[in-house]
C-alpha cells in the first residue's frame, strides 16, 4: 500500500484553503554532519524568546525546517 502524494496544484489548493500557515525561520540540510541538531538548537533559542518554533522534516527538499505556525483569521 502506497501513501498518496499531492500534486503541486493540489498542494497549493490545500495550503490556500488551510487556516494554519507555517513560516519557515531556518533551514538545515539533512546531510549536515550534525544532523538535525543545528535546527533543534535554533528552535530552542526561538522558544526561549517566546516564539513557538518547532522542527519538521521536509522530504521534498531533504531539509530540516524550523517553523512557526500562525493562525489566519
Amino acid at each position: 500500500m502506497s501513501t498518496p502524494t499531492l500534486s503541486p496544484a493540489d498542494r497549493a489548493a490545500h495550503e490556500a484553503a488551510s487556516f494554519v500557515r507555517r513560516q519557515i525561520l531556518h533551514r538545515v540540510p539533512a546531510g549536515n554532519p550534525r544532523g538535525s541538531w543545528p535546527a533543534e538548537e535554533f528552535a530552542a533559542a526561538r522558544r526561549a524568546e517566546g516564539v513557538g518554533a518547532e522542527v519538521v522534516m521536509d522530504l521534498a527538499s531533504d531539509d530540516f525546517l524550523v517553523i512557526v505556525k500562525a493562525v489566519q483569521s
